[in-house]
C-alpha cells in the first residue's frame, strides 16, 4: 500500500498553489446606470469568499455532501465503509463516500475519468489539501468551483441561474435547493426533471433537519416555501454594441483574459435609448420593406418549402410570429399563431395587394385594384403577423414580412462622445456584421453640411449668393434632383434644399483639398474624392464617422471621439482602463453655430421636414445616393446626435423615389420624439461673436427698412453685409436722371 501510494504520488500537483487558485471567471459587461447588458466566458462564475455566502447555503452544501466535513482529514473512513456496507446490502451503488475536499481535489487538479488510479490520487491530494489549507479555505474554493448546471460554475452563479438573485439574498429552501445539484446537475434541474429536482430538495432539507442544522419548525417553514425557478434568459438588450466590446476587449487584453479573467466592463450604453432604437429600427425596416411589395407566404400548401424547417429556424428577436391561415373570407382571414388564434382585418393587409412580379425589389409591382382578402392569403399559408390587439374576447393580428433591407442606428452623447445607442443590422442572429461602424457606404446629400462647413470658415456667410445654373465638367452635367435650376440662391438656401449643382459649383471654388483636410479633422478617416463628385457624397464613410461628425456641430465645434467603454477592471478590482476625454477645437463655435442654424432649417423648411413632430429644436440632413440605394439622416438635439443608415447589403436600389427622407428620416424621427427632450439650458444658443441682420434673399444684402420680402440670417460679427439692397428704380425716377441727350 505504501509503495503504491509513493508511485502515484510522484507526478501529483503542487497542492501549494490553491493558495493562489484562480478559478476560470465570467467577464461582465454593465450599461451606463450599472444593469448587466452582457458576459463572456467559458465557466459562467461568479467568485464570492465565504463570509459573503448564506450560512444555510453552507450548511446544506456540508450536510448532504459531506457530513463529517468538519472532522475528517481529506478522506473520511468511516463514510467510505458505511458506503461499502449500504451498497453490499443493496447489491448496487448506492452511495459514494468522495468528501467536499476530494471533489475539490478531482475539479481542480483531476480528470473526471472514473479509476481506481484516479481515486487514490483523489484521496491522496485530499490529505495534502487538509494539511495545506483550513477547512474554510477548502470550503470557500469548493462553492466557488463546483458546477451547478446550465452554465453556472459556484453557487453566487447558481443562485442567478435558478432564482436570479444575489446570493446573499437566498432563502433557507432556495439554499437547500442549490446544495442539492452537483451531485448531477443535469438530472435536478427544475426547468428539465421538475418532480425529481423536486424529491432532491426534500432529500437536502431532510438532511439539514437530521444533521442538527435546521430546526423541525424551521423545516417545516422551508419545506412548506414554494420555489418560484426563474430561467436565466441570454442577455439581448444590444447585441452589436456588446460584440464592439467583445472585439475590443480581446484586441487588448487577449482570450484568456477576456474569457476567464473576470473583467468588470462599464459602458456608455444607455438601455432606454437602446431599447427606443431597436425597435425604431425594426419597425422601421418593416415599413420599407411594405413598399417594395409582399413576398407571399413562408409556405402554401404544394410548396416545395420545408415548412418544418421554416418553423423550426432562428427567428429574429422581436415580436413577430409565425401563423397559419386557417379561413379566408373576403374582408378577414382567421389565422393561428401558437397557442393564439385571431383575425387579420383586410386593412391589415391591404399593403400586400403591393406583389412582386420579379424575384427581387427591383422588378416593377403589381398592384391589385380592390383587393380581397382571400386574393392575398389562402387556406395553409404559413405567414407572419404581429399582435394589434388582444382583449379577453378577441385577437386581432397584422400581417407582416422579414425585411431584406438592412440599416444601421448610432447615438452619440453630444458633450462627451458616450455612444449611448447601436444597431447594427435588423437582427444580430441573421448578421452579425455591424453596419455601424464597418460598412462604408456613400452618404449622398448628407456629406454637404461638410463642404458648407468649410466654405464658411473661408469667409462665405448664409447669405452669400451662389448661381445654381448648368454647368459641365468634361463629360459629366450635374443635376438638381428635381431636373431644374433655380438662379441665384443664397448659401443656406442651397443646403436646405439639397441643390447639387450649386454645391458642386461651391466645392470648385473652396477647393477640394480644403474639404480634405476638414474632413480628417472631424474624424472621418476613410479615403475621400478627389474629384467634385465629393460635393454630391460620392466617398464611402461609415455611419460612425458621419455622425461624430455631426456631433462636432452640435457641441459648439469641439470634437469628442465616440467611445464605448467607460472603465475595465481586473477581478481585484484594479483598473486596466479608464476612458480620458480629449476634447479638440476644430471648428469655431460661431461656425458650429451657423452650419446648426441652417441645419434647423432643413427640418423646417427642407428635405427634412418630417421631423417637424420633434417637439424641441433639432438640426439635420437628409442624404440620398444614385438610384436610390442608400437613405440617410444624421442630426442632432444639443444632447444627443444620431445616424440612421438605411439600404441593402448588396448594392440595390430601395425603390423609385425612396429618398433618405422616405427611408431613414422616419427611423431617427421615431427615435428623437421618444427620448428625453433636453432641458431649458440645453439649446442652441448663439455664441457672443454672432449677430443677425435682415436680408434681402435675392441679393444677400442688407434688406431695405421697411420691406416685406426679407429673412432674418445669422453672421460672424464682421462678415454681415454692409450695403443695402438697391431700390428698384420706376420709369419716372429713370426719366428724371441727368442723362446725356443721345
Amino acid at each position: 500500500m505504501g509503495g503504491a501510494i509513493w508511485y502515484l504520488s510522484r507526478d501529483l500537483p503542487d497542492v501549494e498553489t490553491l493558495h493562489e487558485h484562480q478559478p476560470s471567471l465570467v467577464t461582465r459587461v454593465y450599461s451606463d446606470d450599472g444593469r448587466k447588458i452582457g458576459q463572456f466566458f467559458v465557466q459562467r462564475r461568479i467568485l464570492t469568499p465565504l463570509e459573503g455566502i448564506p450560512r444555510e447555503l453552507r450548511h446544506a452544501i456540508i450536510a448532504v455532501e459531506d457530513s463529517r466535513f468538519m472532522e475528517h482529514g481529506g478522506v473520511d473512513v468511516l463514510g467510505i465503509l458505511r458506503a461499502f456496507v449500504t451498497n453490499i446490502e443493496a447489491l448496487r451503488i448506492r452511495q459514494g463516500a468522495s468528501t467536499i475536499t476530494q471533489q475539490l481535489a478531482r475539479s481542480v487538479f483531476l480528470t473526471p475519468e472514473r479509476s481506481y488510479t484516479r481515486k487514490i490520487k483523489e484521496a491522496i491530494l485530499a490529505v495534502y489539501m487538509e494539511k495545506t489549507l483550513s477547512k474554510d479555505k477548502i470550503l470557500e474554493l469548493y462553492l466557488n468551483e463546483i458546477y451547478f448546471g446550465h452554465g453556472a460554475y459556484g453557487v453566487a452563479s447558481a443562485a442567478q441561474t435558478y432564482f436570479a438573485k444575489d446570493i446573499s439574498t437566498l432563502s433557507a429552501a432556495e439554499s437547500a435547493f442549490i446544495a442539492g445539484l452537483p451531485k448531477a446537475p443535469a438530472l435536478y434541474s427544475p426547468f428539465r426533471h421538475f418532480e425529481r429536482s423536486q424529491q432532491r430538495w426534500r432529500h437536502v432539507l431532510k438532511r439539514l433537519r437530521d444533521e442538527g442544522f435546521l430546526s423541525g419548525a424551521q423545516y417545516d417553514e422551508a419545506i412548506s416555501t414554494p420555489l418560484n425557478y426563474k430561467k436565466r434568459e441570454p442577455e439581448v438588450v444590444a447585441p452589436y454594441f456588446v460584440e464592439a466590446v467583445r472585439q475590443h476587449l480581446m484586441r487588448v487584453y487577449g482570450e484568456d483574459m477576456l474569457y476567464k479573467g473576470g473583467l468588470h466592463v462599464q459602458t456608455t450604453l444607455n438601455i432606454e435609448k437602446q431599447q427606443t432604437a431597436t425597435r425604431a429600427v425594426r419597425e422601421g425596416l418593416r415599413a420599407l420593406d411594405k413598399l417594395q411589395g409582399y413576398r407571399g407566404p413562408l409556405w402554401s400548401v404544394g410548396s416545395s418549402v420545408d415548412r418544418d424547417q421554416i418553423e423550426n429556424g432562428d427567428r429574429s428577436q422581436d415580436d413577430i410570429l409565425l401563423a397559419v391561415v386557417n379561413r379566408v373570407h373576403a374582408h378577414s382571414a382567421l389565422v393561428t399563431a401558437g397557442d393564439l388564434t385571431g383575425t387579420i382585418a383586410l386593412e391589415d393587409m391591404q399593403w400586400a395587394a403591393r406583389r412582386l412580379t420579379g424575384p427581387d425589389v427591383n422588378e416593377d409591382l403589381e398592384i391589385l385594384e380592390s383587393p380581397k382578402a382571400d386574393q392575398i392569403l389562402h387556406i395553409g399559408n404559413l405567414i407572419e403577423v404581429a399582435v394589434k390587439t388582444h382583449t379577453e374576447d378577441t385577437i386581432e393580428f397584422t400581417l407582416e414580412q422579414t425585411p431584406r433591407v438592412e440599416g444601421g442606428f448610432l447615438a452619440i452623447d453630444t458633450q462627451t462622445g458616450a455612444i449611448r445607442a447601436m444597431v447594427g443590422g435588423y437582427d444580430f442572429n441573421r448578421s452579425e456584421y455591424n453596419r455601424a461602424t464597418s460598412a462604408r457606404r456613400q452618404p449622398g446629400s448628407a456629406f454637404k453640411p461638410i463642404i458648407y462647413t468649410a466654405a464658411l470658415q473661408t469667409g462665405m456667410t448664409p447669405a452669400t449668393i451662389l448661381i445654381d445654373s448648368p454647368i459641365s465638367f468634361q463629360d459629366w452635367r450635374p443635376e438638381n434632383y428635381e431636373k431644374k435650376f433655380y438662379g441665384a440662391v443664397t448659401l443656406r438656401d442651397a443646403l436646405i434644399h439639397s441643390r447639387n449643382v450649386a454645391t458642386v459649383k461651391l466645392l470648385d471654388t473652396i477647393g477640394i483639398r480644403r474639404v480634405h483636410h476638414l474632413s480628417a479633422a472631424l474624424g472621418i478617416a476613410g479615403l475621400l474624392d478627389v474629384d467634385l463628385s465629393l460635393a454630391l457624397g460620392a466617398s464611402s464613410v461609415t455611419l460612425q464617422e458621419l455622425t461624430s461628425a455631426y456631433g462636432v456641430f452640435a457641441n459648439q465645434g469641439i470634437r469628442l471621439d465616440p467611445y464605448s467603454i467607460e472603465s475595465v477592471t481586473d477581478a481585484d478590482g484594479v483598473i486596466l482602463e479608464s476612458h480620458e476625454h480629449n476634447p479638440i477645437q476644430i471648428i469655431s463655435p460661431e461656425t458650429a453655430f451657423l452650419i446648426t442654424d441652417i441645419l434647423q432649417d432643413v427640418i423646417q423648411h427642407g428635405t427634412g421636414r418630417r421631423a417637424k413632430v420633434i417637439p424641441y429644436p433639432v438640426a439635420g440632413k437628409t442624404g440620398t445616393t444614385n438610384d436610390f440605394t442608400d437613405g440617410w439622416f444624421v442630426g442632432y438635439s444639443p444632447r444627443v446626435v444620431t445616424g440612421v443608415w438605411v439600404g441593402f447589403d448588396q448594392l440595390q436600389s430601395l425603390g423609385n423615389k425612396i429618398s433618405g427622407a422616405r427611408s431613414a428620416l422616419p427611423i431617427w424621427t421615431d427615435f428623437m420624439k421618444h427620448i428625453a427632450p433636453p432641458s431649458e439650458d440645453e439649446q442652441f444658443l448663439p455664441p457672443e461673436g454672432i449677430v443677425f441682420e435682415n436680408i434681402d434673399p435675392e441679393t444677400g444684402l442688407l434688406a431695405e427698412k421697411g420691406a416685406s420680402d426679407t429673412i432674418r440670417e445669422s453672421f460672424v460679427k464682421g462678415s454681415e453685409p454692409s450695403e443695402q439692397t438697391p431700390k428698384p428704380v420706376s420709369a419716372r425716377d429713370f426719366f428724371n436722371l441727368d442723362h446725356a441727350t443721345p
